[in-house]
C-alpha cells in the first residue's frame, strides 16, 4: 500500500512539474531574488525572527494565523499585501476576513525594519518571511524567501468574499488555484496547513445540524468525531481545533484524519473522496518527510504569485502595512 502511494505521489509530482498552469491576470514573479536585501537591509531576517519568538512566546497560536495571512493575501491579487490595507471596503473588513489575525504582529516587524532600513522593505515581503519562520517555529520545514515584491495600493471587500469559505467542490478549489497558477498536488499539500490552527464553528455547523436542509449531520462524519463536534460547536461563535488528533503539531496527522473520515471542513474531507485528490492524501499520510518537503515548495510558489495586470502606479513600498503611502 506504501508503495503504491510513493507511485502515486512520484506521478503527481511529475505532472504537476511537468504542466505550468499560469491564471487569467497571475503569473509567477521570476523577478524575486535571495540576494535582494543583502546590501539594502542585510538585519531583515534576523528582525523577523526575533520579532515572532517575542510573539510566540505569548501566543503560539499567531503561527498558523500568519500562514493563513500570507495565503489569504496572495490568493486575492497575488502576494501584494493588499490583506493589511485597514480602510472601508478593503480585503481586510470583507465578513470573510473577519477571523484573521496576525495584523499586528506584521505592524510591529515593520515598525523594527523601518529603524534599521527605512522605506526599503515592502510589507508583502515581510509578510511572507514571518509565514515561513511561522512554520518553521510549529514544527514545519524552513525554506528561503525570495524577496523583491511589491505593496499594492488597491484592496476590495468584494475580492476577499470570493476564497473558499469550506462548502466548496473540489473542482472549484481546483479551479481557483489553477487561476493563480497553482495545481492539484499544490491544493492537497497547502490544504495540509490545516494540521495546526483553528477554525470557527460558523463554518462547519452547517455539516454538523443540517447537511444539505436536512436537518441532519453529514453522514461522511465519523460518529465518535461528529459527537465532539457538536459538543464543541453547539454556538456558531464558538471555535475547534483543525486537526483534532495533534493541534499544536505540523505533521501528516491531517491527512491521517481524512482517512478516518474526520476532516473538519468538508472541503477538507472531500480531498481523500475525489479521485483526482484522493490519492495524494494516502502518499502524504505515510509519508511526513515528503510533505514536509512539497509544503516548502508548495508556499515557495505560493509566495511567487503576482497579479501582473497591476499598474506599477499602484504599487510601493508602504511606509505602514495597514495605509497606502500618502
Amino acid at each position: 500500500m506504501e508503495s503504491r502511494s510513493c507511485y502515486a505521489l512520484m506521478l503527481v509530482v511529475v505532472l504537476a512539474t511537468a504542466v505550468a498552469v499560469h491564471g487569467n491576470g497571475y503569473e509567477y514573479d521570476e523577478d524575486l531574488s535571495l540576494s535582494f536585501y543583502h546590501k539594502s537591509c542585510p538585519q531583515l531576517e534576523k528582525i523577523v525572527h526575533h520579532k515572532l519568538k517575542l510573539w510566540f512566546t505569548n501566543d503560539s497560536t499567531l503561527a498558523p494565523a500568519l500562514i493563513n495571512l500570507h495565503y489569504r493575501d496572495c490568493a486575492i491579487r497575488g502576494c501584494d499585501a493588499s490583506i493589511l490595507l485597514d480602510h472601508k471596503g478593503s480585503e481586510r473588513s470583507a465578513k470573510a476576513s473577519a477571523s484573521l489575525r496576525g495584523f499586528q504582529v506584521i505592524d510591529d516587524i515593520k515598525s523594527e525594519v523601518e529603524k534599521k532600513c527605512p522605506k526599503t522593505v515592502s510589507c508583502a515581503d515581510i509578510l511572507a518571511s514571518a509565514a515561513r519562520d511561522a512554520t518553521a517555529a510549529v514544527g514545519g520545514p524552513f525554506w528561503s524567501v525570495p524577496y523583491g515584491r511589491k505593496d499594492g495600493r488597491i484592496s476590495l471587500a468584494k475580492e476577499a468574499q470570493s476564497l473558499p469559505s469550506g462548502r466548496e467542490r473540489i473542482t472549484d478549489l481546483i479551479e481557483l488555484f489553477q487561476s493563480k497558477g497553482l495545481n492539484v498536488l499544490d491544493l492537497v499539500v497547502l490544504s495540509g496547513a490545516h494540521t495546526i490552527g483553528r477554525s470557527g464553528c460558523a463554518s462547519l455547523q452547517h455539516r454538523l445540524f443540517n447537511y444539505k436542509g436536512t436537518r441532519k449531520p453529514d453522514p461522511t462524519i465519523d460518529p465518535r468525531y461528529l459527537n465532539f463536534l457538536r459538543r464543541k460547536c453547539r454556538w456558531a461563535s464558538e471555535t475547534v481545533e483543525m486537526d483534532a488528533v495533534t493541534p499544536r503539531k505540523f505533521d501528516v496527522q491531517y491527512y491521517k484524519n481524512l482517512q478516518k473520515k474526520m476532516g473538519l471542513l468538508s472541503t477538507d474531507q472531500m480531498l481523500y473522496s475525489d479521485s483526482r485528490t484522493a490519492s495524494i492524501v494516502s502518499a502524504l499520510a505515510s509519508q511526513p518527510e515528503v510533505f514536509q518537503h512539497q509544503f516548502a515548495a508548495s508556499m515557495l510558489k505560493l509566495g511567487k504569485i503576482v497579479d501582473y495586470s497591476a499598474d506599477e502606479d499602484d504599487t510601493e513600498i508602504r511606509l505602514k502595512c495597514n495605509r497606502v503611502n500618502a
